[in-house]
């Protein structure tokens, strides 16, 4: 089996939230069973930016799924949407 890379788009909770806790976080969970490429802001709209976060994980069953829940669980994320998705390797 391969990697597969993930591009997600994280948005806050609000323009308030501090998204340097958020991509701490997000490097945190990553670096348990993948690897973390980077990550830039993104303006959504009136002060609110998005969070664009590149990862690479194995292609194992179910990985992708858990993965995508794990970035929900962050306190302050409101949502986490998939953006690309590339078998790799």
């Amino acid at each position: 089996m391969g990697n597969v890379m993930l591009v997600y788009k994280i948005m806050p909770e609000g323009t308030e939230t501090d998204l340097e806790e958020i991509k701490e976080k997000i490097r945190s969970i990553v670096e348990e069973s993948g690897e973390f490429k980077g990550s830039n802001e993104e303006k959504v709209a009136f002060g609110l930016k998005a969070i664009v976060a590149k990862i690479v994980i194995p292609d194992e069953g179910g990985i992708v799924d858990e993965m995508e829940e794990k970035l929900r669980d962050i306190d302050h994320v409101q949502s986490v949407e998939a953006e690309d998705i590339t078998l790799i390797d």
